[in-house]
């Protein structure tokens, strides 16, 4: 449980600093507590899309993986951000990703970050 709370703060720590970077990568609420609220919500969505359906994605796509020396990663990473955008809009969250070249600078800058917070933060179970 304790890993899944870390992964999840720190899911939410990289999507935030994508928010902040990106002009395109948009969070809207009325209030500090609401966006927060919000942005931990879109953290659990982006865990689980990453959980159940990147995997099936890179299952498919090995052999571009393997093309291109696993650059191909940053297009996964992109669609993923895309998917959650799209299930954050179905759920009523108000978070959106604006294109296809914002979500691959954004899937980069949420790689960079999360794997940062994943060395500082505590990874026990």
């Amino acid at each position: 449980m304790k890993n899944f709370l870390v992964k999840t703060i720190a899911n939410a720590g990289a999507l935030a600093v994508a928010v902040w970077l990106l002009d395109k990568i948009t969070l809207t609420g009325d209030s500090t507590g609401k966006k927060v609220w919000t942005l931990i919500l879109v953290a659990l969505v982006f865990g689980l899309v990453n959980f159940l359906i990147k995997p099936i994605v890179q299952l498919l796509t090995f052999p571009l993986f393997i093309l291109t020396l696993g650059l191909f990663t940053l297009i996964v990473n992109a669609l993923m951000l895309l998917l959650t955008s799209w299930l954050a809009d179905k759920l009523d969250l108000s978070f959106h990703v604006e294109g296809f070249w914002t979500a691959v600078l954004g899937g980069l800058i949420i790689s960079i970050v999360s794997w940062a917070l994943h060395i500082v933060l505590p990874d026990e179970d």
